[in-house]
């Protein structure tokens, strides 16, 4: 019997948009997603050049979000999407979560979550009612290093975890582009889309939630500063934390987009009582490891000793660069398989989301006051 490709409907990401085709690319490198229906913009132009480009039927580049909701509801099941891709700005990943998982679609959402811990709490609760797969784009934890590295840890190469240390730089948003009218940073810089946090939400997320996936440790309590750099923005653009983990573990969190002539450094090190490693993803492919006893290790992708775990995440041999897209694809992967009932790698969904939603309230919570420290769980200081 021919294996069929899961059908996977999309809102948001319509012509011009970044990621909606970052999606799209890491969905297909597989063969295990076809995208067939959409509702890719409000702009009704832009919606149906987008479909026509990805050759949709016009019948399912639906005009709205309700109207793909119910327009596939009514197909065969054998004909309807199993899943939609929520690629919209903040405020809508919630409500269009849960509208989708009510109506019985699999979701595979953009970060962060949603809004706020209460939002996201209430898709936890969809996810919990309807039975329905719920993804997160957290797509560095889907490279094979970051495997390879939490795998070591895990396995108590490196000893008890002592420091925890991670980076996010970004440059783009020196300049105030945002007042300026560029659409990507407008969004992002405004808390009626955004959310609470700018760099905190944006970046932030992605920081904090590779360190504590990666360390195999919850972060219990933080010390925070957001600043806003650039006269006349709204919502923060560098964020500085320190981090308190469980088993007594400190760490350091920097996320910032206006560290002018950055890219997209983010960087993970980790140390504990008997070795340290260090990654760091625009040369993904390299995991240093550094030990208290021994000379240093260089470990490549697809080359000699690594785990059993990242070698899954691979697609060529030593040698052949793989990137973001593969990295996206990989946890893409992880999903249909998980909703085809197969055995599947590890894919980050609610509870990478509410994690991180409990971050960014901690640390704006923190920063607006004098308290030293401020708990994961809101409300508890010290």
């Amino acid at each position: 019997m021919t294996r069929q490709s899961l059908r996977l409907g999309m809102v948001g990401g319509g012509e011009g948009a970044f990621i909606g085709a970052v999606h799209r690319m890491a969905a297909a490198l597989d063969g295990e997603w076809r995208v067939t229906a959409g509702a890719f913009s409000t702009d009704s132009g832009r919606n149906a050049r987008t479909g026509a480009q990805l050759g949709l039927d016009p019948q399912r580049t639906y005009d709205t979000f309700d109207a793909m909701l119910a327009g596939e509801a009514s197909l065969p099941a054998d004909d309807r999407i199993d899943a939609i891709a929520v690629v919209t700005p903040n405020h809508l990943h919630a409500p269009m979560a849960i509208a989708a998982l009510q109506a019985g679609f699999h979701v595979f959402c953009e970060k962060p979550i949603a809004m706020s811990d209460a939002e996201a709490q209430a898709i936890a609760e969809t996810v919990q009612a309807t039975g329905r797969r719920f993804a997160l784009a957290f797509t560095y934890s889907g490279y094979p290093l970051i495997e390879e590295a939490r795998t070591r840890i895990a396995q108590g190469d490196l000893g008890a975890i002592r420091l925890v240390q991670v980076e996010y730089l970004q440059g783009w948003l020196s300049q105030p582009i945002d007042i300026q009218g560029n659409k990507q940073a407008e969004w992002r810089t405004d808390p009626a889309r955004a959310g609470l946090g700018g760099c905190l939400g944006d970046i932030g997320t992605h920081a904090f939630q590779l360190a504590e996936h990666v360390s195999g440790l919850l972060v219990q309590a933080v010390s925070a500063d957001l600043t806003i750099h650039v006269p006349g923005r709204r919502l923060d653009d560098d964020v500085s934390a320190l981090l308190r983990f469980e088993g007594g573990a400190r760490g350091t969190l920097k996320a910032s987009q206006v560290a002018a002539g950055e890219e997209n450094g983010l960087k993970l090190r980790i140390h504990g009582e008997r070795g340290g490693l260090e990654w760091a993803q625009m040369e993904p492919n390299t995991l240093t490891l550094r030990w208290l006893d021994r000379p240093s290790e260089i470990v490549r992708a697809g080359g000699p000793g690594l785990q059993d775990s990242a070698m899954r995440l691979l697609r060529t041999p030593a040698g052949h660069p793989e990137g973001y897209i593969e990295a996206f694809a990989n946890l893409y992967r992880s999903f249909a398989a998980a909703i085809r009932g197969e055995e599947s790698t590890w894919v980050p969904g609610v509870p990478d989301g509410l994690r991180t939603m409990k971050f960014v309230e901690a640390v704006i919570a923190n920063a607006a006051s004098g308290r030293k420290w401020t708990s994961i769980d809101p409300g508890e200081s010290e």
